[in-house]
């Protein structure tokens, strides 16, 4: 029948004419929108040409004075591992945890996209979510950079298919395999096997093998060496995806439970990250950007390294009930050489370096300043003096028992921290000049001049510290603070040596003063003497202890002849601990420290030739230490715990 218009009647398609319409339909957009596609993604695409070139930060290797590696730092390359050489577990490991699709896709998995545009709509503002396959990730590795938005992943998209068609998957899974980061520095699979376990990659076991899968998801954060327990997690959903995916059986999967994996003692260990750190910076100073491998030989001694973490560890946790939640410690030996750096209780959980880039109240330790001063002046040890209430303009310095003893000696009121008698000394001598001292000594912070600096309201480092009172130990010598003696090439051409160029020796405190603030400093040691838990018997040794007034930060800082360690105690957040002093967790930490590193440094009696006992007003005891006799053990020290009252609220450090 015709239509209203008369016209013929209009034929309907059949559905395999509507179908095959719209898919030319579909087809001619398709092709426009892969053309826009290419033309905006792909114009700027890297030179593929290159894909075998190796490009990567040059390694520093750090060695300790006996030349030990303490860290390998930047990148290193072993090799390529041989694919047909590895044990078919190796490969399947990464296939099983990165990518079960790998042999079954062309480049990308579209459902996997899919999850991960699903995720990225969902959380907008967040870091975009991966969903690559393992050829995504090798084009990233190869010629992008880590940068996450949509325009890499569009030429990540590219790049792998253009993989894809040129690279068989046994070829793709190899250069994964031989280029992507391990962690610790180590690139390619081969360099993982070496720096983890000490074997070359064809013989790693199940369990390795997993545990190097693991890392994939984040080389940092799963890295075996730094957090074992929680790679180890990891590699235990490896296994079970390998079980799911039938790479190996349940009986395979149990045994590698059941033998344990154990990670090479040299990297585990991973001793002095904190000087590494610190040192790092330093080597660019003196030598530039690095553009080939370097070998830094350090001061550090690892043995006495490894006692001086121990030290912090245990101290740290030991003393948690009461508040001490980190801890650092800085040793040196009298030419300034730091022998052990410990910036906090774990490097794992916190790269926050307190032993130079924190600045705290020092307390009390910064007594002998003021004590020194006035020696220069004219004091002596035995001098009498008056513990007494004072007040100097509006501030009225107070003791840490609220207590006050009357008629004493010099000498006794530094062993007891007697505030009065130091902001006393410090007002009659000038706190300019205290702070000219401290300066003149190795303090570099900036030092205010208010009276309560004479009883450590100062900010300052543990290495600071360390290296103010070294010249108290090594002679009355300055000593400048240093960690590397040389740096050269791997190929042994040298960029720096510590020695070249290296004027005298400063002399910084004369006699008798230098004599006089060592034997008062004794006495902090002795019987009655705020620093009586650092005491290791047999040894000549002195020191002094340091506590705020609000318990927020705690010191302890002695030396032997010719080594000194410095000892902080306290929190990040900067809030008190619970009644923790400088006698207590540091100058526990630091006997721990200083008993088992003092015989490795076979430390001799403090020197300073001997003053007149009689002057002193010590007996013949002191005069026997300074002529080189190690002293006799003194009793244990009473433990000097404040009475149960409320403890004072003032500026100005208890001791």
């Amino acid at each position: 029948m015709a239509n209203a218009q008369g016209g013929a009647p209009r034929r309907r398609r059949t559905p395999l004419q509507a179908l095959l319409y719209w898919s030319v339909v579909l087809g001619v957009w398709g092709l426009i929108f892969i053309a826009g596609f290419l033309a905006v993604f792909a114009t700027d695409l890297p030179d593929t040409s290159k894909l075998y070139d190796v490009q990567r930060q040059p390694s520093i290797t750090y060695l300790d004075r006996s030349g030990a590696v303490v860290a390998v730092r930047g990148s290193q390359y072993a090799p390529p591992a041989d694919i047909d050489q590895l044990p078919p577990y190796v490969p399947a490991a990464f296939v099983a945890i990165e990518d079960r699709q790998f042999y079954h896709h062309f480049g990308f998995n579209p459902w996997g996209m899919a999850r991960s545009m699903i995720h990225n709509v969902t959380h907008p503002g967040g870091s975009l979510q991966g969903g690559s396959t393992i050829t995504q990730q090798l084009a990233r590795n190869l010629f992008l950079t880590p940068a996450q938005n949509y325009r890499r992943k569009a030429q990540e998209l590219i790049l792998s298919v253009w993989l894809e068609m040129h690279f068989s998957k046994k070829q793709i899974l190899a250069l994964y395999l031989n280029r992507v980061n391990f962690g610790g520095g180590a690139y390619g699979i081969e360099a993982a096997a070496q720096r983890y376990f000490n074997k070359p990659a064809k013989d790693l076991t199940l369990g390795e093998a997993a545990l190097l899968a693991a890392t994939m998801k984040g080389p940092s954060r799963y890295n075996p060496a730094a957090n074992s327990e929680r790679a180890a997690k990891r590699a235990t959903v490896v296994l079970n995806e390998m079980v799911r995916m039938g790479a190996i059986t349940p009986a395979q999967r149990d045994a590698a439970f059941a033998a344990p994996v154990h990670v090479s003692a040299t990297l585990a260990n991973q001793r002095a990250q904190y000087f590494v750190d610190w040192l790092d910076a330093q080597v660019r100073s003196q030598v530039g950007e690095p553009t080939e491998d370097l070998v830094v030989e350090t001061t550090l001694d690892l043995p006495i390294q490894a006692d001086a973490e121990q030290a912090i560890r245990a101290g740290v946790t030991g003393h948690a009930d009461q508040g001490v939640q980190q801890g650092a410690l800085v040793a040196m030996d009298g030419e300034g050489r730091i022998r052990a750096y410990v910036g906090g209780s774990s490097y794992a959980e916190s790269q926050f370096d307190r032993a130079t880039q924190a600045r705290r109240q020092v307390g009390s330790a910064f007594k002998p300043f003021v004590y020194l001063t006035a020696m220069e002046a004219g004091h002596t040890p035995t001098e009498p003096v008056v513990d007494e209430p004072i007040k100097i303009g509006n501030w009225e310095p107070h003791n840490y028992t609220n207590k006050y003893l009357g008629p004493i000696t010099l000498q006794q009121a530094l062993a007891d921290s007697i505030n009065t008698v130091a902001a006393r000394l410090a007002n009659e001598v000038g706190t300019d000049k205290v702070a000219a001292t401290a300066h003149r000594l190795g303090v570099t912070s900036k030092i205010q001049t208010d009276p309560s600096m004479a009883l450590g309201a100062v900010e300052v480092s543990p290495l600071e510290m360390a290296q103010a009172y070294d010249a108290f130990a090594n002679g009355g010598f300055l000593a400048h603070a240093y960690g590397i003696e040389r740096i050269r090439t791997a190929a042994g051409r040298e960029l720096y040596n510590h020695g070249v160029g290296q004027q005298g020796r400063q002399a910084v405190i004369g006699s008798p003063a230098l004599q006089y603030m060592n034997q008062m400093m004794r006495g902090v040691l002795g019987p009655g003497g705020t620093g009586g838990r650092a005491k290791v018997a047999g040894y000549d040794l002195a020191g002094k202890t340091g506590t705020t007034s609000d318990y927020k930060d705690a010191w302890f800082i002695g030396y032997t002849g010719g080594f000194v360690a410095a000892v902080w105690t306290g929190k990040d957040d900067n809030t008190p601990m619970k009644r923790v002093t400088g006698g207590a967790a540091p100058a526990e930490i630091w006997h721990n420290f200083m008993a088992a590193a003092l015989p490795r440094v076979q430390a001799q009696a403090i020197p300073g030739g001997v003053i007149d006992a009689s002057q002193a007003g010590t007996g013949d005891a002191i005069g026997d230490v300074l002529n080189g006799a190690a002293p006799a053990p003194a009793p244990e020290s009473p433990d000097l715990q404040p009475p149960p009252q409320k403890a004072p609220h003032q500026e100005e450090a208890p001791f």
